[in-house]
């Protein structure tokens, strides 16, 4: 029996190949970090920094994500924007934060901080006061 050795020669064609497909590969990878660049720029333009938020520190919840649960305010331009002051939990990410939210918030409380907003408390001698009811004709009103 007779066994085929194989001689190892240098295939030109092959190098070639494999040249021409490592240049493509580079090429490539060029133009992605070129386009995650980008992408980063925009994201980050509207990403705030998690540095701000602590751990126990107050922040205000977004109600985008709470309409459904706001039924009774039926005019929606009217309602507030943001509501609360809730504690955070926890710091997750650079982008998302826990928070100790109430029993009746039915949302997950892991929320991008793109949806929440520092809390900052009434400036001393503000108070939030009802008026006083307007009396009409011996009515309350």
């Amino acid at each position: 029996m007779e066994s085929k050795v194989r001689k190892k020669r240098k295939y030109e064609g092959a190098e070639k190949f494999v040249t021409k497909i490592k240049e493509i590969q580079d090429e490539a990878k060029a133009v992605l970090e070129k386009v995650q660049e980008k992408i980063k720029k925009y994201a980050d333009r509207k990403r705030a920094e998690v540095n701000k938020y602590k751990v126990e520190g107050l922040v205000m919840l977004s109600t985008k994500d709470l309409k459904y649960q706001m039924i009774e305010r039926k005019i929606e331009k009217l309602t507030e924007r943001f509501v609360g002051s809730y504690k955070i939990k926890k710091i997750i990410s650079t982008n998302a934060v826990e928070l100790e939210l109430l029993a009746t918030i039915k949302i997950y409380p892991v929320v991008n901080i793109s949806r929440i907003q520092k809390y900052i408390g009434q400036v001393e001698g503000q108070r939030k006061e009802q008026s006083a009811p307007v009396i009409i004709e011996e009515k309350k009103e």
